[in-house]
């Protein structure tokens, strides 16, 4: 087992790691729509890819769900299969927000033996999740139009 100092330098060593095997800007929080990011996330037992949805407005934040979950035949077909919709998924925070993710169970950071497979992981599902939203953006975007 790891100390809470131990695990935090093999988590920062892990994203250098990341970043220099892919370097490359991600979209993540800079999707032009407020509050709505990608993300990846890694801990001991899985890595996602994800989208959050998390708009302070429910109406606001089930309408971009809604417009991606239209699209959802388009997602899975041409860029990502075996996405999870959930469009009121709860936080530990207690805080209730929208997320479509894909995850690779029975992997963690703090097994360096894990981190080709989660790198591939991460660049493979989160470049698809961005060539979907980078053409469909304006689409999703448009919730006025509903």
């Amino acid at each position: 087992m790891y100390s809470r100092e131990e695990s935090q330098k093999l988590k920062r060593e892990f994203w250098v790691a990341f970043a220099e095997k892919h370097p490359r800007k991600w979209v993540l929080y800079d999707t032009k729509i407020k509050d709505f990011s990608f993300k990846f996330y890694v801990d001991n037992k899985k890595a996602q890819v994800l989208i959050d949805i998390e708009h302070r407005s429910d109406e606001k934040r089930t309408a971009y769900f809604e417009k991606i979950e239209a699209l959802k035949n388009i997602l899975e077909e041409e860029f990502i299969k075996d996405l999870v919709f959930e469009k009121n998924y709860t936080l530990e925070s207690g805080k209730t927000i929208s997320r479509i993710w894909i995850e690779k169970q029975g992997v963690g950071f703090s097994n360096r033996n894990n981190w080709e497979s989660i790198f591939d992981f991460f660049f493979e599902k989160m470049n698809a999740l961005e060539m979907f939203y980078l053409e469909y953006d304006e689409f999703i975007k448009d919730i006025e139009n509903n």
